[in-house]
């Protein structure tokens, strides 16, 4: 049971599409989806193991009963008879071979058991190793979408606004091009596991057989023609795996530029993140102006409430005299 480490367990979608403004988030998650192929095809060979074991405890249960109702049958036959008469060592031989093939097939039934055990234990392990990367996947879901009230006060600055379509426009071309380029190594992905694989491995055995038929069948006026196809066969093959190598180096060169797609996005969020912290200084550094600003204003109407006060004082002096 060969898993491949290539494939990855995708994500779901998040659930507050018109909220996530963060793509690049939901870009990268959908990069990670394509991964837990390979605990399908894991669970699938185990089943495919299972059923295996299964057909054989059948037909070794369906044994042990036949083998059962002949020895009835036997016993039947003879419980009546005191003792048996000369010439039956044929008989009670072939009891023996009975008795013994009925202790080997039990042996054998045992061991499918313990195999069938064994199978069951590992598949429920994979089960659990699902259950638990899934409830990982949920915990970064739910840390990776931020709060939608702090999403719309960002929005509301056209700066940040801008940036963020910028940033959105930049994922959504990486994320086209991310999916290209795994469209391009599931191409070249021939592994023995994989269905190319399989395919090239059947076409393979299906070449050497024809092989072996022709050279079994093959006369002295044949033998030439024979040799001339055996030749362009040799030709294709040795062509196919040039294809091959090239492809795979290709393959490491995409995952190179994947890589350095996820560093982009990377230093992206940072700079994002920097931009966040520099607004939220700016609009401080703002509320602390206008916060000197009113107590200035308030200082200068009470002097001048006081100077008006000073000047009526003489005015009503003057009256009274």
């Amino acid at each position: 049971m060969n898993t491949d480490p290539g494939e990855k367990r995708p994500f779901g979608d998040l659930d507050d599409e018109d909220d996530d403004v963060f793509a690049s988030k939901k870009a990268k998650t959908k990069v990670e989806e394509s991964a837990p192929g390979a605990a399908t095809g894991m669970i699938l060979s185990l089943r495919e193991s299972l059923q295996d074991c299964k057909h054989s405890l059948a037909s070794c249960q369906v044994e042990l009963e036949a083998a059962k109702s002949e020895i009835e049958k036997w016993h039947s036959a003879f419980q009546n008879i005191p003792a048996l008469p000369s010439g039956t060592n044929p008989v009670v031989s072939y009891l023996s071979n009975l008795k013994s093939s009925e202790e080997s097939l039990k042996e054998q039934l045992e061991k499918a058991k313990k195999r069938e055990a064994a199978y069951i234990v590992t598949f429920a392990k994979r089960e659990q190793e699902i259950a638990e990367l899934k409830s990982a996947v949920r915990d970064l879901k739910t840390q990776l979408r931020p709060p939608s009230m702090q999403t719309r006060r960002l929005l509301l600055d056209p700066a940040i606004h801008e940036e963020f379509t910028r940033l959105k426009n930049l994922v959504e071309e990486k994320e086209k091009k991310i999916k290209e380029l795994q469209d391009n190594v599931a191409a070249v992905n021939f592994t023995p596991s994989s269905k190319l694989g399989k395919m090239l491995m059947a076409k393979c055995r299906t070449l050497q057989e024809e092989n072996e038929e022709i050279g079994a069948m093959a006369s002295e006026g044949k033998i030439h023609e024979l040799g001339m196809k055996i030749a362009v066969l040799k030709s294709q093959n040795n062509e196919l795996r040039n294809q091959f190598d090239v492809l795979y180096k290709h393959m490491d060169g995409v995952t190179n530029d994947v890589e350095r797609s996820n560093e982009m996005l990377s230093i992206l969020q940072e700079e994002l993140e920097a931009k966040d912290l520099e607004v939220a200084r700016l609009k401080e550094m703002l509320s602390q102006k206008e916060a000197t600003h009113d107590t200035a204003v308030e200082e200068e109407r009470d002097e001048a409430a006081n100077d008006m006060n000073t000047a009526s004082d003489p005015m009503e002096v003057k009256v009274e005299s």
